[in-house]
C-alpha cells in the first residue's frame, strides 16, 4: 500500500477509538443489559432515556450478543462485555430458544414470555450469528454445541433443494407458513413516529435482505466451528448473492423473489435499490470468500459495478453519505439518511480502497466520516441518530427493534482492523 494508504490509516485510527468508546459502548454499556430479566433492553429515544419499549426480538437480542463477544474477543474492557455477552447468551438459550422443536422464537416479552413463537429465517441467521462468534470469543462448549444443533436444524427444515437458498417463514414446529403475513418488516425506517406493527409481506418469498445475512452467520460459523457441508452451504450463499439477487443491465440487487427465484419485479415498491445492502453486499462476499480461502478478485468487476450504481444514484456530493432507497435507474426518493447505511458504506468503502488502491474510494470514506462525525452522531446524548433528514436534522430513536449497536459498532472494529492491516 502507498504512503497514502499509512496516512489514512494514522489519521483515522484515533478518531475511530473515540467513536467506539464515546458515542457506541457509553450509550449502550452497562445501561441496555437486562440484569432483572436477562437479554438487553433496547428501547430508548432520541435523548437516549427509556421509552417503554422493552419487548425482546431475536434480531436485536442476537446482535448485542454478537457485539458484546466480539468486543471481548479483540480485548475490549475489563471484563464487562464478557459479563454483557453471557447475559445475553442465557436470554436467547433460556428464553427464546424452542426447546421442543430447536430454532429461536421471534419475540418475548421483557420477562422472557414468549409472545411472537413463529420462526423467521432471518431471526435464526441472527442467532447462529452470535452463538459462533460467542463460542470463538468464549469458547463455551454449549455455545458451539448449540451452534451446530441450530446449523442442522436449518439444513434439515429450511434448505430448498429443488430451487437452492432457504424456505423462509415457519409455526414453532417447522411447518413452513404461506399464508399471511411475515413478522419480518419490509424496509421500515427506524425514525418513524409510530410503532412499526407487522408488514405486509408475502411469507412465501425469498428475499436477498434474508440471504445477505445467512451468508454473514454461515461465514462466522464456518471459520469458528464448520460441519462437513457449511463450506458447501456458503458457497451458494455466496453465489446467491453474488449472481442471483443482481439485476446486471443496472448493478444493482433487488430484494424479493419466488420461491423459484422470479425476481417480484411486477410492484414499483419491490423495484428499489436498497443502497447500504448494495454495499453491505461487497464486503460480506469478502468475508466469505476468504472464509472460503476463495480469491476475491473474482468479484472485482461486481465489486466496482454495485458501488458505482450506489455513487451515481444514492450518493449525497454535497454533504458525503448514502440516502435510503431509490427506483432502479433513479436518483433516490427516500433522501434520509439510516444509520446503518452510512455505518454499511464507511465500512464497504474502506475495504474497496484496500481491494484496489483506488483513490475515488479512500475519497469516498473519508466524505461519508466526515458527514457522520458531523451530523450523525449524537455527541452530547450520545449514539448515533437513526436518521438525518434533508435540512441535516436529526430524527428517530436511538435504540428500536432494530437499532442497536450492531451496524455501528460492527463498522467501526472493521475499519479498524483495515487500518491496522494498512
Amino acid at each position: 500500500m502507498s504512503d497514502q494508504a499509512t496516512h489514512l490509516a494514522e489519521t483515522y485510527a484515533d478518531q475511530l477509538e473515540t467513536i467506539l468508546t464515546d458515542t457506541i459502548l457509553d450509550f449502550w454499556f452497562p445501561r441496555c443489559v437486562d440484569e432483572d430479566h436477562g437479554g438487553y433492553v433496547l428501547g430508548y429515544d432520541a435523548a437516549g432515556q427509556r421509552n417503554g419499549q422493552d419487548h425482546k426480538m431475536i434480531v436485536s437480542q442476537a446482535r448485542m450478543v454478537w457485539f458484546s463477544a466480539r468486543l471481548h474477543r479483540e480485548g475490549y474492557g475489563d471484563g464487562e462485555y464478557r459479563n454483557a455477552a453471557d447475559v445475553g447468551f442465557e436470554f436467547l438459550t433460556e428464553s427464546l430458544w424452542d426447546d421442543d422443536h430447536g430454532g429461536f422464537y421471534w419475540e418475548t416479552e421483557r420477562d422472557g414470555t414468549v409472545t411472537k413463537p413463529n420462526k423467521h429465517l432471518y431471526g435464526q441467521s441472527f442467532g447462529l450469528y452470535a452463538l459462533s462468534e460467542y463460542y470463538r470469543a468464549t469458547g463455551r462448549e454449549t455455545a458451539r454445541d448449540l451452534a451446530v444443533e441450530l446449523y442442522d436444524t436449518i439444513e434439515h427444515e429450511a434448505k430448498d433443494d429443488e430451487y437452492g437458498g432457504y424456505v423462509e417463514y415457519f409455526t414453532p414446529g417447522w411447518e413452513p407458513i404461506t399464508e399471511g403475513q411475515t413478522y419480518l418488516e419490509n424496509i421500515e425506517p427506524d425514525w418513524s413516529p409510530k410503532e412499526s406493527g407487522d408488514a405486509v409481506l408475502d411469507p412465501t418469498l425469498k428475499l436477498m435482505n434474508t440471504h445477505l445475512h445467512m451468508m454473514e452467520a454461515y461465514t462466522t460459523f464456518h471459520e469458528a466451528i464448520g460441519t462437513e457441508t457449511s463450506a458447501d452451504r456458503l458457497q451458494e450463499l455466496v453465489h446467491i448473492n453474488t449472481s442471483t439477487v443482481v439485476r446486471h443491465g443496472l448493478t444493482a440487487c433487488s430484494d424479493k423473489y419466488e420461491p423459484d427465484w422470479t425476481p417480484k419485479l411486477d410492484d414499483e415498491d419491490f423495484c428499489i435499490a436498497s443502497y447500504g445492502h448494495d454495499l453491505e453486499n461487497i464486503w460480506l462476499v469478502m468475508e466469505a470468500a476468504d472464509a472460503l480461502d476463495m480469491s476475491d478478485a473474482i468479484f472485482t468487476n461486481l465489486f466496482e459495478a454495485l458501488f458505482d450504481y450506489s455513487l451515481e444514484y444514492g450518493y449525497d456530493e454535497d454533504h458525503g453519505g448514502f440516502y435510503f432507497y431509490g427506483p432502479f435507474g433513479e436518483p433516490a426518493t427516500n433522501t434520509i439518511k439510516a444509520w446503518w447505511v452510512q455505518a454499511e458504506c464507511l465500512t464497504s468503502a474502506l475495504k474497496m480502497y484496500a481491494h484496489t488502491d483506488e483513490t475515488r474510494y479512500r475519497d469516498v470514506f473519508e466524505q461519508t466520516f466526515a458527514f457522520i462525525t458531523d451530523y450523525q452522531i449524537d455527541w452530547e446524548d450520545g449514539e448515533w441518530h437513526s436518521g438525518v433528514d434533508d435540512d441535516l436534522d436529526p430524527v428517530g430513536r436511538k435504540g428500536a427493534e432494530y437499532k442497536a449497536a450492531y451496524h455501528n459498532g460492527r463498522a467501526v472494529l472493521e475499519c479498524l482492523d483495515v487500518l491496522d492491516s494498512l
